[in-house]
């Protein structure tokens, strides 16, 4: 677990992350997704445009080698349903031990400046409402409903 004396760093996902990410997936949902984490990797990974950005923290453990506290995936998206441009977050996990530690905080500041260098003024995102600990951390950081309502039917 890390502590105020290990510094935190943040940047851009690399290859090497992606079985650390799959894993602390995996931790954190009870589900392993290597597929889809390997396709979000894809479409985020290395090389993509400014506009979509995959962030993950680390620590140095005291051998050195760096250890995966969290990750932050999110899109800058324009005009779908009227709405002007701005940055989506889509997925946010920190490890378990990791957590109020400043980790979450840390990357949700990452990406607001990435999105901020790319001309974005506003941040979405989507929580499950019986997600408590996810729609705490959203709103200690500011956010709060927006002016839109999510809408869904089954397929059955």
């Amino acid at each position: 677990m890390p502590t105020k004396l290990e510094p935190l760093t943040i940047r851009r996902v690399r290859a090497i992350d992606l079985d650390k990410i799959i894993a602390l997936d995996a931790k954190v949902t009870g589900l392993a997704k290597p597929g889809y984490w390997q396709e979000i990797f894809k479409r985020f990974g290395e090389g993509q445009p400014v506009d979509r950005i995959f962030l993950v923290a680390g620590s140095a453990r005291p051998t050195g080698r760096a250890q995966l506290l969290g990750f932050i995936v999110g899109e800058l998206r324009a005009w779908e349903f009227g709405s002007a441009p701005c940055g989506w977050i889509f997925a946010l996990s920190v490890d378990s031990d990791a957590r109020l530690h400043g980790v979450g905080e840390a990357l949700f500041e990452a990406i607001s400046v990435e999105f901020r260098n790319i001309g974005v003024s506003k941040l979405r995102t989507m929580v499950a409402r019986d997600s408590l600990l996810n729609l705490m951390f959203f709103r200690a950081e500011g956010m709060m409903a927006g002016p839109y309502v999510q809408l869904e039917k089954d397929l059955d």
